[in-house]
C-alpha cells in the first residue's frame, strides 16, 4: 500500500491539521505511512497505534478504548455494523488487520463526537480515556430503553372522533360556537341577519356559501353588505365552522336553524371528546414517545393530518410498541393559553417530534419544533413538496442544544413511510450515519435514509474558539 491509496482511504476523515484530525492527513510524519502499508501482514496492536498518535502530537488511548472502539460491537444508540466498512471478523481479533479494520473503528469514534460532542478532537479527548465500564455506562444514558418500551403494554383508549368532524376542535371553531353552541352564538346571528337581507334582494333559496359571500343580483345590488361589514373579522372563521354545508340551500328560517344545529351538536359532542382526550393526553405524558407539530387551517388539513398519523403510527414496524404519540386532530383546551402551556409540555416530555409542513409557515408549529430540537431531540420534518427547502435553506433546520452547546439539524423525509422507518431507526437505537468532509476540516454527519445534515463541526477557527470558550460559561 502507498502513501497515496492511505490518504485516500481516509480522505473523509482526515485533513492537513495536527492532532487526531490530521494523523492520516498528507502532512502526517513518513512513519505513519510507512507502519501502515504493512497492516495486512502485520496487524496494529493498541501500543504501535499509540505511538503512532504521539508521534502526530496526539494522546494515547486507554487498552478498554482500543477494545471498544476496533474489536467489539457493544450495544448503542444507533446501528454500529451498518457504518461503512464492517465486517464480522473485526471481532474476532485483539489487533486492527486492515485500512477497513482502522477506518471502522474512526467512522465510530468520529460518529460519537460529533452526535455527543459536536466536536471530533473535543469528544475524542473526553472519550480516549474512559474505562470499559465508563464507555458502556455513557453511551447507555444515550439509548432509548427500547425493551421497556415494548413491554408498557397499551395506555388507555382515546375517544374516538370522526375525521371529517375533527375540524370542529379547532380553536377558529370553538370561537365560533362558543361555550354553549346549543344557544345564539355571533354565527347564528350573523347567518340569520345574512338570510334576511338575502331574502329582501330577491335570493329566496340562498346556500350558507351564499350569504359568506358578497352576492350582486341582475340590477348590480350588493347583497349581504350591512351583515359583512358587521362581522367581517369574523368571516373566515365562520366560513371554516360549516365548511361541510357551505353548499346546502335554506328554505326558511327554520330550516337554517335546524341545519346550523346539526354542525352545533357535532360540534358539541367533538369538542367533549377531544377535551377528554387532551386530559388522557396530559395522563400519559411522561410516557410519551412522539409529539406531531402541525397547522390545520380547514376541514382537509384535519383529515389529511390525521390520514397521515394513521399511516405512521399504525405501520407494522410499531406493532409490538404502543408508542404513545399525540395526534393533534384529536385534542383541545378551554383556551389557547391553556393549550400553549400542554403543547410545552409535551414538546419537553416526548422522546422525538414530528413536523409536518403546511401550505404557509406556522409560528406555533415551527417554535414547537425549535423547542425539540434544541433540547436535543430527534426531530423529523415530513415535507413533501419542500424537502430540498428545509434540507439546504430553511435555517430553522439547524439548531445549537442548549444542554450541550451541540449543533443539531432536522431529518427531512418526503414520505410517511420514510417517517415510520426513522421512528423504528430511533426507538430501536438502530439510527444509521454517515460522515462526510465537504471542505477541509468542515464535517457533516448525515442520517443515511434522507441524507439530512443532523450534526456539523465547522473549519471556523474563530467561531469554534468563541462557541467553545464560551457556551458553557454562561450562567
Amino acid at each position: 500500500m502507498t502513501k497515496d491509496f492511505i490518504i485516500e482511504q481516509f480522505k473523509e476523515l482526515s485533513y492537513e491539521t495536527k492532532g487526531f484530525e490530521g494523523w492520516l492527513s498528507a502532512s502526517a510524519p513518513e512513519i505513519i505511512f510507512e507502519r501502515l502499508s504493512r497492516l495486512n501482514r502485520e496487524p496494529l496492536t493498541k501500543v504501535q497505534l499509540n505511538q503512532l498518535l504521539l508521534l502526530s502530537l496526539e494522546s494515547g488511548i486507554s487498552d478498554d478504548f482500543f477494545k471498544y472502539y476496533w474489536l467489539e460491537n457493544p450495544s448503542h444508540s444507533y446501528a454500529i455494523d451498518k457504518l461503512e466498512g464492517f465486517n464480522e471478523e473485526f471481532l474476532k481479533q485483539n489487533a486492527i488487520i486492515s485500512i477497513g479494520h482502522l477506518k471502522w473503528g474512526l467512522i465510530r469514534i468520529y460518529t460519537d463526537c460529533l452526535l455527543y460532542f459536536g466536536n471530533i478532537s473535543f469528544g475524542f479527548r473526553e472519550l480516549k480515556d474512559k474505562t470499559s465500564s465508563e464507555l458502556i455506562s455513557f453511551f447507555s444514558k444515550k439509548c432509548l430503553p427500547t425493551e421497556m418500551i415494548k413491554q408498557r403494554g397499551r395506555p388507555l383508549e382515546f375517544h374516538d372522533i370522526t375525521k371529517d368532524d375533527r375540524y370542529l376542535i379547532s380553536e377558529m371553531a370553538c370561537k365560533t360556537y362558543g361555550d354553549t353552541p346549543k344557544t345564539k352564538t355571533e354565527l347564528l346571528d350573523f347567518l340569520h341577519e345574512s338570510y334576511t337581507e338575502a331574502v329582501q334582494n330577491g335570493n329566496k333559496n340562498p346556500s350558507f356559501r351564499d350569504l359568506l359571500s358578497f352576492q350582486s343580483d341582475e340590477n348590480n345590488v350588493i347583497l349581504n353588505k350591512k351583515s359583512r361589514a358587521k362581522y367581517d373579522k369574523s368571516l373566515s372563521m365562520f366560513e371554516f365552522s360549516i365548511d361541510e354545508i357551505l353548499d346546502n340551500n335554506i328554505v326558511d328560517s327554520e330550516d337554517l336553524n335546524v341545519k346550523y344545529g346539526q354542525i352545533a351538536d357535532k360540534f358539541l359532542k367533538a369538542r367533549e371528546n377531544a377535551v377528554k382526550n387532551t386530559d388522557l393526553y396530559l395522563s400519559l405524558v411522561n410516557d410519551l414517545d412522539v409529539y406531531v407539530a402541525t397547522s390545520m387551517r380547514n376541514r382537509k388539513d384535519f383529515r389529511e393530518m390525521a390520514e397521515t398519523c394513521e399511516k405512521i403510527f399504525k405501520d407494522e414496524r410499531f406493532s409490538d410498541m404502543y408508542l404513545r404519540y399525540f395526534d393533534p386532530t384529536m385534542s383541545a383546551a378551554d383556551g389557547h393559553e391553556d393549550k400553549g402551556l400542554i403543547e410545552c409540555l409535551m414538546v419537553k416530555c416526548a422522546k422525538a417530534l414530528i413536523y409536518t409542513e403546511g401550505d404557509k409557515e406556522s409560528y406555533g408549529k415551527d417554535a414547537e419544533a425549535a423547542m425539540a430540537l434544541s433540547l436535543g431531540k430527534p426531530v423529523i420534518f415530513l415535507s413533501p413538496k419542500r424537502a430540498n427547502f428545509y434540507k439546504t435553506v430553511h435555517p430553522l433546520t439547524r439548531l445549537i442544544d442548549f444542554n450541550t452547546g451541540v449543533a443539531v439539524g432536522a431529518i427531512i423525509a418526503e414520505r410517511p413511510d420514510q417517517v415510520a422507518e426513522i421512528l423504528h431507526r430511533v426507538f430501536e437505537n438502530k439510527m444509521e450515519y454517515v460522515i462526510q468532509q465537504t471542505k477541509s476540516g468542515y464535517f457533516k454527519l448525515k442520517e443515511k435514509l434522507t441524507e439530512s445534515v443532523v450534526r456539523i463541526q465547522t473549519n471556523n477557527e474563530l467561531i469554534a474558539k468563541c462557541f467553545w470558550a464560551y457556551y458553557h460559561n454562561r450562567k
